[in-house]
């Protein structure tokens, strides 16, 4: 998404000069006797509040907060902080103004009004607008703030001072003036953008989507509001909406091969995680092995070893000086007393494995649903990976996703050749060598599409380490079998 601050320049200069138009002219277009007397004017006023009975007067305050207005409307040179000094010169009047009752006396009211009018926005504006182009953003930030507050319908001040907010990492200033921005009626859907940045880098996912929601709504064709929806859901992990996003998307634009393509994606990560939780259980199980079976084997040479000291014993009462059968006597005695250690293990183990029969059925139920689900969501990547690539048969991520597809799917294959024992690699290794060499073969001209369309060092990669691959195989003259689909 496009940042808001690329258009800081060409906005402050309009603002300045829209201000300045309201007030009739620049100050380059007034004379020097116009310029002397407001620099008479701000003597005499700064001279007044310094003396006591004078500033006690509210006309004198009121006086100030007329002077310096029009400095910070139409002289902002002169002072940086006129408009502020004008704020508190007003807000001073009605302090001291009050009437027989105790209520705001005619000054008082005067000064009221003038908080809220537009000269008091204007002169904000110019202010915050001199120290945006200084680069004192924090000050920027507050001038800009009492603007938004004086004109509650107004955009251009919340939108300045989001920008100079960020400026200065103030976050959550940045986002309550973009939402203010918003509530406004602002238009500019670059702003949305940068609003749901802020929230989604402050892991605000719900108000992100919630300010994409209202950009999508005001520019439904916005294609950087919908694409950003849709990372923000991969992002925090919501993949059923962003899948439902993707294919309202398709539905809308069906030669758009990017939706096709992110879709084939999503699918694929689901498929990888899936294939990892299989391998563990696998693993597991692997494992674990056959409880009872270890048990009944471990009892078994336990039984040949007791075979073997009966038979060491006889032998010994017949030679009881023969030191090599009392060695041998004394090594078996120690083999069955480690081996009823490992049975005593072994039936602790069974028994435990017979405990939680139900919990390593309910694990295998869980392999053949994971099992199940990753076979779907495999098919449904190459599906979506295949449509983009009839829209666009150079489309770089569908090719190499492709590749990296049925590459994966090889690597899985190969691992059960390289689990077979000799007897079954005898019987039919072979045979699944050639199928496993042609799934390796299925994704070469996927990777070569894809490396022509961008030679970058990951397709390069991994298009050289496939080649390799069939290299091996060729040299061991194994005859690659390409599956039909």
């Amino acid at each position: 998404m496009k940042s808001i601050a690329v258009a800081v320049v060409a906005c402050c200069l309009s603002v300045g000069a829209y201000a300045q138009n309201q007030q009739g002219g620049a100050a380059s277009t007034l004379d020097q006797a116009q310029m002397d007397a407001v620099k008479k004017d701000k003597e005499k006023s700064d001279k007044d509040i310094a003396d006591a009975k004078a500033g006690a007067k509210a006309s004198t305050w009121m006086d100030r907060a007329k002077t310096y207005q029009s400095i910070a409307n139409q002289y902002i040179r002169m002072d940086s902080a006129a408009a502020t000094t004008a704020f508190d010169a007003y807000k001073k009047v009605i302090e001291l103004d009050k009437d027989k009752k105790g209520g705001p006396g005619r000054l008082a009211k005067e000064a009221e009004e003038a908080l809220k009018s537009q000269q008091m926005y204007y002169a904000f504006m110019q202010q915050g607008v001199a120290k945006f182009q200084g680069k004192n953003y924090a000050d920027a930030v507050k001038s800009l703030k009492i603007a938004s507050e004086i004109n509650t319908k107004d955009t251009t001040a919340p939108l300045y001072g989001a920008i100079g907010a960020q400026q200065v990492r103030d976050n959550e200033t940045a986002k309550e003036l973009l939402e203010k921005y918003m509530a406004n009626g602002g238009k500019d859907a670059v702003v949305y953008g940068s609003l749901v940045q802020l929230y989604r880098n402050d892991k605000q996912i719900d108000k992100a989507l919630a300010a994409l929601e209202k950009g999508m709504a005001l520019d439904p064709t916005n294609k950087d509001l919908v694409n950003e929806r849709i990372n923000i859901m991969l992002t925090a992990n919501r993949m059923d909406e962003a899948v439902a996003d993707l294919k309202k998307q398709v539905e809308k634009d069906p030669k758009n091969p990017q939706s096709l393509v992110l879709l084939g994606q999503i699918y694929d990560n689901s498929a990888a995680k899936l294939d990892d939780e299989i391998r563990k259980l696998e693993g597991d199980s692997k494992k674990s092995g056959n409880p009872a079976k270890k048990l009944a084997d471990a009892k078994g040479l336990l039984d040949t070893y007791n075979s073997e000291v009966t038979r060491l014993s006889a032998a010994i009462k017949k030679q009881p000086k023969n030191a090599d059968l009392q060695r041998q006597l004394a090594d078996v005695k120690k083999r069955a007393a480690e081996q009823k250690a490992t049975i005593a293990q072994l039936d602790a183990a069974a028994k435990e494995a017979a405990a939680n029969s139900g919990a390593a059925a309910g694990n295998e139920q869980k392999l053949a649903d994971l099992k199940k689900k990753f076979d779907s969501d495999r098919m449904m990547a190459i599906e979506n990976y295949k449509k983009a690539l009839a829209v666009d048969p150079n489309n770089y991520d569908a090719n190499f996703g492709m590749g990296v597809t049925y590459f994966n799917e090889a690597v899985r294959m190969k691992g059960a050749v390289d689990a077979m024992d000799m007897a079954e690699y005898n019987k039919r290794g072979k045979e699944v060598d050639g199928q496993v060499c042609g799934k390796f073969k299925q994704s070469l001209p996927y990777f070569q599409k894809a490396k022509a369309a961008k030679d970058d060092q990951e397709v390069a990669t991994n298009l050289e380490n496939l080649q390799n691959i069939l290299k091996q195989y060729e040299e061991r003259k194994v005859a690659c079998v390409e599956p039909a689909n």
